[in-house]
């Protein structure tokens, strides 16, 4: 990391680690967000930090970004920093206006919105956080193609519901909202692009909580005796902890190829290979941890399942495992090299699609 990356994590894990509690990230499952985390989030501009300085930001990179979302998933910050700072880094990678109030995203695979003379019409299920924020940046299809367009969420029919730990995941119904901004049809090179970048932000959310759970789990281990002796003296114990601090330093260097791979505007597969490593890795890490806290790790006082629970819900959202596979896949076999000879090939690197303009 740079110097002032390495101060931008410094300044935000303070802020979390001084604003976030078990009891904060409980609000969520009650209906409720924690809006002064975000207004200490403006207020320091962190929101702000990837956006371009000819656009009122900070001036910052991908990498900077990621590493904020990160620290969001370690902390289970209840806020939706992830979905306006990404909704805003669409909005400037397809060229139109970013906004300063709350916003949100929905990239459906099957196109649930459609577009007609600027007007919006459609249902999409597991918005996140659709009831908290203002603005919603949503891809639609028009007669010519695929669109990203900007709409206000006032204009459209909300009904409430969660996922599996507790996060707004709304059903957003439109009849003829007018929308605010619209793209420029996208090519399928550009949509793929972005599905790489939201899946590199889920990956950074997902890293944020396995360190967290890797976290818990030693503290735990620390902390809880048996037969007189802490537990983590027990060999068994130690092989458990072992390989769910592997399975943590694995997802912690597949993010930062990740960041890596997208600061250098290369499209290597590095999302593709985090993404389907991350399916073991979930696997692997939510097993270890619950195993070792036992039954305390599932009861409702225990902060564990605040993470575990929010690993499996965001790992089943967005591009799925299968896309990546048959992603990887397809690539081997058109490529002509031996399985081993695609993997360790630089020359297969094509260039991320930059803002245009």
């Amino acid at each position: 990391m740079s110097e002032m990356r390495d101060m931008i994590v410094d300044v935000v894990e303070r802020m979390l680690k001084e604003k976030v509690d078990k009891d904060l990230v409980d609000t969520v499952e009650q209906g409720h967000w924690a809006p002064e985390l975000w207004d200490l989030f403006k207020e320091n501009g962190m929101t702000a930090v990837a956006i371009t300085e000819e656009n009122g930001g900070a001036g910052g990179d991908i990498e900077d970004l990621l590493n904020i979302v990160r620290l969001t998933g370690k902390y289970a910050a209840p806020i939706p920093f992830t979905e306006t700072t990404f909704a805003n880094y669409l909005l400037e990678f397809t060229n139109l206006q970013v906004i300063e109030d709350l916003a949100t995203y929905m990239l459906c695979p099957d196109q649930a919105f459609t577009l007609e003379n600027g007007k919006l019409n459609g249902e999409a299920i597991q918005i996140p956080w659709a009831r908290h924020t203002k603005n919603l940046v949503t891809l639609a299809r028009s007669k010519d193609g695929i669109h990203l367009v900007e709409v206000d969420l006032s204009q459209a029919e909300i009904k409430e519901a969660t996922n599996l730990a507790g996060e707004p995941r709304d059903t957003v119904i439109f009849h003829h909202g007018t929308t605010s901004q619209v793209s420029a049809v996208l090519s399928p090179d550009k949509i793929h692009t972005i599905t790489t970048l939201h899946t590199a932000f889920q990956l950074a959310s997902m890293t944020g909580a396995i360190d967290k759970i890797n976290d818990l789990t030693v503290q735990y281990t620390k902390e809880r005796e048996q037969f007189g002796r802490p537990i983590h003296r027990f060999q068994l114990v130690q092989q458990h902890i072992v390989h769910l601090a592997g399975e943590t330093a694995i997802a912690l260097a597949a993010f930062n190829n990740v960041t890596e791979a997208l600061l250098m505007n290369k499209q290597n597969s590095e999302v593709a290979y985090a993404s389907i490593r991350f399916e073991e890795i979930i696997q692997t890490v939510t097993t270890i941890a619950h195993q070792v806290h036992a039954a305390i790790g599932t009861t409702h006082e225990h902060s564990l399942h605040q993470f575990t629970r929010r690993l499996w819900s965001w790992r089943d959202e967005g591009a799925s495992t299968s896309y990546w596979t048959n992603l990887v896949a397809t690539q081997l076999l058109e490529s002509g090299d031996s399985l081993w000879g695609y993997l360790t090939s630089s020359s297969k690197s094509t260039p991320l699609l930059k803002v245009e303009g």
